[in-house]
């Protein structure tokens, strides 16, 4: 039987605020908690008829795991009470979030409502997380045909911030947060810094990029949730990078594998012993990297890398993360709920295959999306973890089911190019060629010349060429 005070911990932090800022207390009685015995009933809520209340106001501080003793002990969890919950109170968890997450998108998101009434299906179908196979799949073309706000659940006056990436003509995909968004965010990210090894005494240096693009503000956050120091360096400029390095004395590096390994380049040729910086580990997204890169990284940095795993439409860096076993990502299925679907047929595959990566965000209020079909490949496992969590696992991706590419953390769709060529009025026929030169990816367009391109002046041609260059850019 699974511990019953870390089951009714876990619970105790489980909030769902309403669309319309409410009351955020979830009532729930003993005989809903079966698989861990109960609430005691000196801990009941009197005015409740027996039921449990737990408003966000009697959440307890949570409760660390540590190791070591005095000034030397560190976490090794951010949050136990709920990465090294029972699956029993992971699934009541998530099925009590699934349940009113779909409330809110058949109530607040047209598009929802309009899928569950072509299939006959009602909210209240859906009683536990384990009806999720019922529920209709969401795509980025839904992103991208609803633009810009049109699958947004909540009202603007609750939006707290707008993040995009791009899409796959031209449009942007726009994601909106609340202020429960951004914490869920940031616990994402403050348990994967947690994993690697960070404390609250460190100093966090972020050189993913600032701006739309989720990456730098996702880690930021979740190094200040950590109660640690967060240096919002952003990227470029990689000398000063190194510059700040040593003379801050960041403890860990936080950028895509591509540039980690470009700057400790540029710390080899500066001319510093690595082993000199106090720089200790590394978290690096935003693009597929192999295990050579790994030691690559941890060879030429004289750091432990890791890996983590988000995509802006779920909710950025955080959605997964590496613990010190490094043998897949834990998932925060307490937020996220992943599926392995086989991409021709839409059925749900067993642990261990690999299919396609489906996530449905039962944590989230402005942007909770049902069953997003990531086009990432991959494959789930539930083995249980020497590092104490029970959180699920997913392998690092091994491709993907469309034609997207990932060009130093940004998304590149080749029908964007196609898209930018016929708004010059040219012919889209083109080539694109991904290459990497200094351990960064490049990307070079060739066009086919039309006869209206040709030119007997030299200067035309490189004002057609800088017009490509521009439009792409900005796109």
């Amino acid at each position: 039987m699974p511990d019953c005070r870390s089951g009714i911990r876990a619970l105790r932090r489980l909030s769902l605020p309403d669309r319309a800022g409410g009351n955020n207390t979830l009532h729930f009685t003993p005989k809903e908690l079966p698989a861990f015995g109960g609430r005691p009933a000196a801990m009941r809520n009197k005015n409740s008829g027996g039921s449990m209340a737990f408003p966000d106001s009697d959440f307890r501080k949570i409760k660390r795991k540590r190791t070591g003793s005095g000034n030397q002990c560190r976490i090794t969890i951010f949050e136990p009470d709920l990465e090294t919950a029972p699956r029993e109170v992971l699934h009541w968890i998530q099925s009590r979030r699934l349940v009113k997450m779909v409330e809110n998108c058949y109530n607040n998101v047209p598009l929802y409502k309009k899928r569950f009434d072509e299939m006959g299906l009602l909210p209240g179908d859906i009683k536990s997380i384990d009806d999720i196979h019922k529920l209709p799949f969401t795509y980025k073309t839904d992103l991208r045909d609803n633009y810009p706000f049109g699958m947004i659940a909540v009202p603007k006056e609750q939006l707290v911030r707008i993040h995009a990436s791009s899409g796959t003509t031209g449009k942007q995909t726009v994601v909106g947060y609340t202020k429960n968004d951004i914490d869920v965010w940031a616990k994402g990210a403050a348990r994967a810094l947690v994993a690697a090894g960070a404390t609250k005494s460190d100093y966090i240096h972020v050189s993913y990029g600032y701006g739309l693009f989720t990456g730098g503000l996702g880690l930021h956050y979740g190094a200040e949730m950590l109660g640690a120091t967060a240096i919002p360096v952003s990227s470029g400029n990689t000398k000063r990078q190194v510059d700040i390095l040593r003379d801050y004395g960041s403890d860990f590096l936080c950028c895509t594998p591509s540039y980690a390994m470009y700057i400790g380049e540029t710390v080899r040729d500066m001319g510093i012993d690595p082993k000199t910086l106090k720089l200790r580990g590394g978290i690096f997204g935003a693009e597929a990297w192999s295990e050579n890169m790994r030691r690559e990284i941890e060879k030429i940095l004289d750091i432990k890398a890791y890996d983590i795993y988000g995509l802006s439409e779920i909710a950025g860096p955080g959605v997964s993360f590496e613990c010190k076993e490094q043998t897949g990502m834990h998932i925060n299925e307490d937020f996220f709920y992943p599926e392995i679907i086989d991409p021709e047929t839409g059925e749900q595959l067993p642990d261990g295959e690999y299919g396609e990566l489906v996530f449905t965000c039962i944590g989230k209020e402005a942007l909770p999306l049902l069953r997003y079909r990531t086009r990432d490949i991959c494959k789930l496992s539930h083995k249980p973890c020497s590092c104490g969590r029970t959180l699920v696992k997913m392998s690092k991706t091994r491709g993907r089911t469309d034609d997207m590419l990932i060009i130093r953390g940004i998304n590149v769709f080749p029908s964007q190019v196609e898209h930018v060529l016929l708004s010059l009025n040219m012919e889209p026929n083109y080539q694109i060629i991904v290459d990497r030169k200094n351990n960064l990816d490049t990307m070079e367009v060739q066009v086919e010349m039309s006869d209206q391109m040709f030119s007997d002046k030299v200067r035309n041609l490189e004002d057609v060429e800088h017009n490509i260059a521009a439009a792409l850019q900005s796109t």
